[in-house]
């Protein structure tokens, strides 16, 4: 499944140096995500309140170039559930077409008390038939 999420530099997503701060890419990231599961219809709020949530468990990032104030940016995703609790993440942030950083990262589906459980049955559901 693949997804696309725009976004646009404001100046306090920069450092001193007038470059997007490394850390940024990961809230970027992460919007994109909230995003994904809201568009698939999931309401995490809901699921909270049966005492699941997603953690984030693993990020491996490679940074390839920069962004500056102004700029517009889009962030890819492509992502599937992998075995039973865990939900796989390919991220690229782009700008004008040119890939300036990229991410694997892993989110799985645990209880409040931090133990994981199994991805709640419609989204399995809908990542094994993104049609629905």
């Amino acid at each position: 499944m693949s997804h696309s999420f725009a976004l646009r530099i404001f100046y306090e997503d920069t450092d001193m140096a007038g470059i997007v701060y490394y850390a940024n890419y990961l809230k970027y990231i992460e919007r994109a995500r909230s995003d994904i599961v809201e568009q698939m219809g999931v309401d995490q709020r809901a699921m909270r309140e049966e005492n699941l949530v997603f953690v984030v468990t693993r990020v491996e990032a490679d940074y390839l170039g920069v962004a500056r104030f102004g700029d517009r940016l889009e962030v890819r995703t492509t992502h599937h559930a992998k075995g039973a609790v865990r939900w796989m993440f390919d991220q690229e942030v782009l700008r004008e077409g040119d890939v300036i950083f990229r991410a694997k990262v892993t989110a799985v589906c645990m209880n409040t008390d931090g133990k994981p459980v199994r991805l709640p049955a419609k989204l399995r559901s809908l990542l094994q038939d993104p049609a629905g």
